[in-house]
């Protein structure tokens, strides 16, 4: 039986499945996993809530890097691996994606917006940190690149942030509820490409298994969490599921 016959055993005998996706799923679309060797916290010093709220200089600094788009979060296209969980959605066998990715590529291969649960924000568009406005960046670009001044919010006039969650900015609550009613409602947990070292994201799927689901781990290095899974592949995502979820 082959790697892509024993995850789509798996799924056939799943009522309600749930994908866990990590960087890994996006690095087959160009997007560096950003805490490994070359990766972009490599390449440059991550900026802290609480310094991004306390110093206007590491604001501008902020925006200049999303303008400048040296993280590489926004502009990829979704991959194959992207595509089939699109398709696994669509046919029912997947209730939601819980995802650690900030680039917007689950939303742009076809899962419903509503389906798919961001724990570390989204790279795509910007918040107010006051009211919690949505300000889309392509309407913000102009102004900051001809004046170097952060955007304020057009509502309220409070602080505008990328609307990733940044080091030290508390998990959004909503976000994280939302991604624990589906991994207790779920009997097939699959993890795509996460190393399952940061937390509190990692705890969802021992929580998956704790309450009776089955795991499966697919990644390209070894996780903490192999030990407690019912399936763990070293694979290549995009190939690997494009097997499991062939295009009809």
């Amino acid at each position: 039986m082959t790697p892509a016959d024993r995850l789509a055993r798996l799924l056939a005998q799943s009522r309600r499945a749930v994908v866990f996706s990590g960087a890994g799923i996006s690095t087959e679309s160009g997007i560096p996993d950003f805490r490994s060797p070359g990766g972009v916290w490599s390449k440059m010093t991550p900026i802290g809530f609480h310094d991004f709220m306390a110093d206007p200089a590491l604001r501008r600094e902020a925006w200049s890097r999303v303008y400048s788009g040296a993280a590489r979060w926004t502009g990829a296209s979704p991959n194959a691996g992207h595509h089939a969980v699109a398709r696994l959605v669509a046919q029912g066998k997947v209730a939601a994606v819980i995802t650690q990715n900030v680039d917007n590529l689950h939303q742009a291969s076809g899962v419903p917006a509503g389906k798919v649960v961001e724990l570390h924000g989204n790279a795509s568009y910007a918040t107010c940190l006051a009211c919690g406005l949505r300000h889309e960046l392509k309407d913000l670009r102009a102004a900051f690149l001809a004046t170097g001044e952060p955007p304020a919010c057009r509502s309220c006039g409070g602080v505008v942030k990328s609307a990733t969650i940044s080091f030290g900015q508390s998990m959004p609550a909503g976000e994280m509820a939302r991604a624990e009613d589906e991994t207790v409602a779920c009997d097939l947990f699959v993890v795509l490409g996460s190393s399952l070292v940061v937390y509190p994201a990692a705890d969802f799927p021992l929580m998956a298994k704790r309450n009776g689901a089955a795991l499966a781990i697919v990644n390209r290095e070894p996780t903490p969490q192999d030990r407690y899974a019912d399936l763990v592949l070293h694979e290549e995502i995009g190939p690997l599921m494009s097997q499991v979820a062939p295009v009809s």
